[in-house]
């Protein structure tokens, strides 16, 4: 028999179990499970006291990282706080515990939130229909281009089979159509980091089926040449697809059905203030314009006008079917209905404005010291380069986000977009106040510092986390997933 697991924490018939045995009459696991799937001993888990488990799974929680904690400047993710309210609204029982296959009319509730909250991303967006099924941003893409593919199908002109995309997009984009069947052109951004026209002149064609988007884009810049990219992109037959992950910027300001764009997916885990990060949860409502409608995923909600009941409307001949099990991720729309309607038309600008204010003022009092390659008024976010003189002391943008760690913050995002070299990408939100900007500003212009003059502190870094600099690569090629004994095999 092999020797015991020596674990970090326990001993030897170490318990605190202070239960009496069950003393009530029942059959013994032998007769209740099958012989051969009985263990033939007990599986090793470490042998602890409550107050230790506790105290062990108390002090990992501690060590996260979140809306909750801290400043979160994650570019491109929209990592704002969450108002707790949201929670309390999800959490109530009528609508936590009501299961998907609940009949109709025992869930009208239920049904006319989604028809609301349908109809108000409809009039923020300047879309004509919604759906609320796909689980995420990159599955609202997913079911996007399907929409689209079955729309150029319908109509014969199955020769469309092209997706154009800017090489500053977010990388779901190509990875998206590639999965949809379709094929990627990427074209080229102009000097100004928005659309370069004449390249996508160049790439427009019978065989295009849709140009997506991003406006803003990924680089924290309007495209200002909107309504004429709109204009070409239809001429050529095809249709324009609106990323929705920067509507944090323009909500209640302006539409993107306004400015051309045919399709749109949300993602309520950023704009619409529900949990995001940790893989979950996330939803991705998507907008379309009527000549879309007809495809859109199968249920949609609607509202008999003459009886006042809302249902699944399954009679959809053309849809392109389900696209998610049971109607989407209801607890994360139940969230974003309560924001919605918490703060209103004009709270949804204000939030915007005031995130466009913030990353402009966080820029202005980085530019001084870190390289702006696009030097002009951002929206909600922007993007940065590390100092003059790191590059020669062997510094990169990465020692940058490892040293923010000891002082105390989540890095932005590293290295995207990738047409900006040794790109930092931050994002302050609407929600972080002007102390707490200028705290991270400090941090960063002293960072700057320490980099051209004590070089070491940077590739060092971070050296107060409870772990410190990875090895990377072998963390990708080579992950640790769970506990091991020391000397045991990886």
């Amino acid at each position: 028999m092999s020797e015991p697991l020596i674990f970090e924490l326990g001993a030897p018939g170490r318990t605190s179990s202070y239960m009496p045995d069950c003393d009530v009459p029942g059959r013994p696991p032998e007769e209740l499970v099958p012989a051969d799937l009985l263990r033939k001993r007990p599986p090793e888990f470490p042998e602890v006291g409550e107050r230790e488990a506790a105290g062990h799974f108390t002090r990992l929680s501690s060590l996260n990282y979140g809306v909750d904690t801290g400043f979160y400047p994650l570019g491109s993710c929209t990592m704002k706080y969450n108002p707790k309210i949201n929670e309390y609204a999800a959490r109530l029982p009528g609508f936590a515990r009501l299961h998907p296959y609940q009949p109709e009319d025992q869930a009208q509730g239920a049904l006319r939130l989604m028809y609301e909250t349908q109809g108000y991303l409809a009039e923020i967006t300047g879309m004509d229909q919604f759906t609320l099924q796909p689980a995420a941003g990159a599955h609202g893409e997913f079911t996007g281009l399907l929409m689209i593919k079955a729309y150029h199908d319908h109509r014969g002109d199955t020769g469309r089979r092209k997706v154009i995309v800017s090489d500053s997009s977010h990388g779901t984009n190509p990875a998206t159509a590639a999965l949809c069947g379709l094929e990627v052109l990427q074209i080229r951004s102009g000097r100004d980091g928005t659309v370069d026209m004449e390249a996508l002149g160049e790439a427009l064609g019978d065989d295009t089926a849709a140009v997506m988007l991003t406006n803003p884009n990924t680089l924290g810049l309007f495209e200002k040449e909107i309504l004429e990219i709109a204009g070409a992109v239809h001429r050529a037959g095809a249709m324009l697809y609106c990323d929705g992950a920067n509507m944090n910027a323009v909500m209640g300001i302006s539409r993107p059905g306004d400015m051309g764009f045919d399709v749109i997916h949300l993602n309520l885990h950023k704009t619409f203030s529900t949990p995001h990060g940790g893989g979950g949860p996330g939803s991705g409502p998507v907008g379309v314009k009527s000549h879309l409608a007809p495809f859109l995923p199968s249920p949609v909600v609607r509202l008999n006008p003459d009886s006042g009941i809302y249902f699944f409307d399954y009679d959809r001949p053309l849809s392109i079917g389900k696209v998610r099990a049971f109607y989407g991720n209801f607890g994360v729309v139940v969230r974003a209905y309560a924001y919605i309607r918490a703060v209103g038309g004009e709270g949804l600008r204000e939030a915007s404005e005031n995130a466009v204010i913030n990353a402009n003022y966080l820029l202005s009092l980085l530019k001084g010291k870190y390289r702006v390659p696009f030097d002009r008024h951002c929206m909600h976010e922007f993007v940065v380069a590390p100092p003059a003189g790191f590059r020669e002391s062997g510094l990169h943008t990465v020692d940058i986000a490892k040293r923010l760690m000891d002082y105390g913050y989540h890095p932005p995002t590293v290295y995207f977009p990738l047409i900006v070299e040794e790109a930092l990408m931050v994002e302050p939100t609407e929600t972080e106040s002007k102390a707490t900007l200028d705290d991270f500003a400090r941090a960063m212009l002293e960072i700057a510092r320490e980099g051209l003059e004590s070089p070491g502190l940077l590739r060092d870094a971070p050296v107060s986390t409870p772990v410190s600099r990875l090895d990377e690569v072998s963390a990708a090629r080579r992950p640790r997933l769970r506990w091991q004994p020391p000397g045991a095999a990886e």
